[in-house]
């Protein structure tokens, strides 16, 4: 996509390529510190190395644009190690999911709710003790390794802020492309595609949110806030699955399956709403308006 004419006459030496130099170092450190801090207990580890997976990544997509394949073959080989992990995050996913439910007037039994809970935390340990492996840690070091190396010869430096408005705009619009004309009868796979596409923007505009702290860090609240309600939906959905028949919560069905429909639709209710502001512009007025916020701060001479 090209930039908005105008907005792009922005030397390389802008100050973008530095931070993105930083953001790239910091994202690095913290993957690194989750590995290796012993104070972590195993779900806090697997819980910080996911999170700092979804910035690089939203980082690499960012640096799609300006420099192509390097970029998407460090994206690629990261959403492969974190598949690896995806079968702690349902454990964990259930588990938020109950507390969810336990928001509502619950049709079970406190004691009911205490032997799902010891269920499905036992689910996760066990999830997480299967696929954390030393093995896998060693993956993720040697990739962190990498990473590092590669980034210290990346031409970020040369990356000026038009490069980075029009990828903040490819992504902006591939979310916008995914809400759904029908919210309710969305399948849970679309909505977690969704979730993907706003957490990966999300992260995109808190890299940016120095360049103009007030409203990036609104709009980074705002798509946080739709993240958490599509990750809700999600989690039920995952909840959900675990009360199938001869799965470890199916003797709860009946009684547990329209509160989990009224929570869903509450949760699709508010995402509608969400989304329905963030997205409110087309792709290229929000392209327009960075570079418009982005030509009102060079002119003021802001650092």
């Amino acid at each position: 996509m090209k930039g908005a004419p105008g907005y792009d006459e922005v030397g390389s030496d802008d100050g973008t390529g530095q931070r993105l130099t930083a953001a790239a170092r910091a994202i690095l450190a913290d993957a690194r510190a989750a590995l290796s801090d012993p104070k972590l207990t195993e779900a806090e580890a697997v819980h910080d190395v996911r999170k700092a997976s979804k910035r690089w990544r939203a980082l690499m997509r960012l640096l799609s644009g300006p420099l192509g394949k390097p970029a998407d073959a460090m994206r690629g080989e990261a959403r492969d190690l974190m598949r690896a992990l995806s079968g702690s995050r349902d454990g964990q996913a259930a588990l938020d999911a109950l507390t969810d439910l336990r928001k509502s007037d619950l049709p079970v039994s406190e004691t009911s709710m205490k032997t799902i809970e010891a269920r499905l935390t036992k689910v996760r340990g066990e999830t997480e003790s299967a696929s954390f492996t030393p093995e896998l840690r060693q993956r993720l070091t040697v990739y962190l390794d990498l990473a590092e190396r590669s980034a210290a010869t990346w031409p970020l430096d040369a990356i000026d802020f038009g490069a980075v408005a029009d990828e903040l705009t490819v992504t902006y619009q591939r979310a916008r492309q995914l809400m759904p004309d029908d919210w309710y009868a969305a399948e849970p796979e679309h909505l977690h595609d969704l979730r993907k596409r706003v957490v990966e923007h999300r992260h995109q505009m808190e890299l940016v949110e120095p360049l103009w702290p007030r409203l990036a860090r609104v709009w980074a609240q705002e798509a946080q806030r739709l993240r958490e309600r599509l990750g809700s939906a999600q989690d039920l959905a995952v909840f959900e699955g675990l009360m199938a028949p001869r799965q470890i919560l199916a003797p709860w069905r009946s009684r547990l399956t329209p509160l989990i429909a009224d929570r869903r639709m509450a949760h699709l209710k508010a995402s509608a709403k969400l989304a329905s502001r963030l997205f409110a512009e087309k792709p290229k007025a929000f392209r327009s308006r960075l570079g418009a916020l982005w030509k009102a701060k060079e002119d003021s001479g802001e650092e």
